[in-house]
């Protein structure tokens, strides 16, 4: 079997970049059968798409375009250009988030969120008139592979039969593990306890909400002190919106790599995440991963990733976060234990097994 996979989201720092790399690698690791193609569409990045096809497991087949974004969507979701001729005949084809393009073999695709529906103030106009067409498309597709319960439930309100849906959990990296934090704390100055979170800071993060909750709970004069002098790390670049007010005991950390992020949820007397909606959220099983104790919302897909082992709070209530922060630093140690047990849930061997598998079947039923 010949299988094709549009790899161009992994030039881009975020959780689809990290799913689409994670994704190849652990196939190639674990399927020495069959053939792969990597299809990658971009301008500038093609060192980034060439260096992470060199480090691969096996050797593939990269095809690389000049088609950014908007240039891809131009002419595969809107003139219906056949990528067979980029990257030659294929068995089976699993199309990015972004784009759906005409070819002769089935087609799967996976679909994180439906972000750009829900929360339209936050997408530029041409991204969610993108999303929207490659969601139109994506109903012709033999397979759709969603990243939670929650986000198949969302598309089966946008109209998606409930056969053609497979559920495959994303997972956290293999870096991510309980590690030594005194290093990390002393690069970022990190110099008492800490609260941390991580993400874009963007209104769906609700970042303003945590830092009124942190201020409720560890400014001078209130009634909770049990950790003083708590300090709040916020890690992620700044997407848009209001920009984070910095509060004494605040730290804007910006963007982290993993080897770092590892040893700060390691050292943190709490994570907190609440987001008003995630596909998956990926930070929360990164967080369970190292043991840290995670508050997260009772939303969307995070009570399916934290189980019974987060700490679960209405995001819209500064009152539940701070009521739930409070309880997560009251018990820590069981939080950690129950966060490991958790994590164990997910990894991405099990999701490149599951993909593999959907491959496989919608092939055999091809041919």
């Amino acid at each position: 079997m010949r299988i094709g996979i549009d790899i161009s989201q992994i030039v881009y720092q975020t959780g689809v970049s990290r799913y689409t790399a994670e994704l190849v690698e652990n196939l190639l690791k674990i399927d020495q059968k069959n053939q792969y193609v990597l299809y990658a569409g971009s301008l500038r990045q093609r060192q980034i798409l060439k260096a992470f096809v060199a480090k691969l497991p096996r050797k593939v087949k990269l095809v690389l375009s000049p088609f950014s974004p908007k240039i891809a969507d131009l002419i595969f979701n809107r003139c219906n250009l056949p990528i067979n001729r980029l990257i030659g005949n294929v068995n089976v084809f699993h199309a990015s988030n972004w784009m759906i393009p005409k070819i002769e073999c089935p087609i799967v695709t996976t679909i994180h969120d439906l972000t750009f529906l829900k929360f339209p103030e936050e997408h530029l106009p041409y991204y969610i008139a993108a999303h929207k067409r490659h969601l139109f498309r994506a109903k012709k597709a033999q397979v759709v592979i969603t990243v939670s319960q929650a986000t198949k439930r969302d598309l089966i309100n946008e109209g998606f039969a409930t056969d053609k849906i497979q559920v495959i959990y994303e997972a956290a990296g293999s870096i991510f593990k309980p590690v030594k934090s005194a290093p990390i704390k002393v690069k970022y100055q990190l110099t008492k306890p800490y609260i941390l979170s991580v993400g874009t800071r963007e209104p769906r993060k609700n970042i303003k909400r945590l830092i009124q909750a942190y201020t409720k709970l560890f400014h001078p004069g209130v009634e909770y002190s049990n950790t003083p002098g708590c300090e709040l790390a916020i890690v992620g670049k700044f997407g848009w919106g209001e920009k984070t007010q910095v509060l004494p005991g605040i730290k804007l950390l910006g963007f982290v790599p993993d080897e770092d992020l590892a040893g700060l949820y390691s050292g943190a007397q709490a994570f907190v995440y609440p987001s008003l909606y995630e596909g998956f959220g990926l930070p929360v099983v990164e967080a369970l991963s190292c043991g840290c104790p995670v508050v997260t919302s009772n939303v969307s897909s995070l009570p399916e990733i934290g189980g019974e082992a987060a700490i679960y709070v209405d995001p819209l209530s500064v009152a539940a976060i701070t009521s739930g922060i409070k309880t997560a630093l009251e018990s820590t140690s069981k939080l950690r234990r129950l966060g490991l047990e958790q994590a164990k849930k997910f990894s991405w061997e099990k999701t490149a097994r599951e993909t593999l598998k959907i491959y496989e079947k919608v092939y055999a039923d091809r041919y």
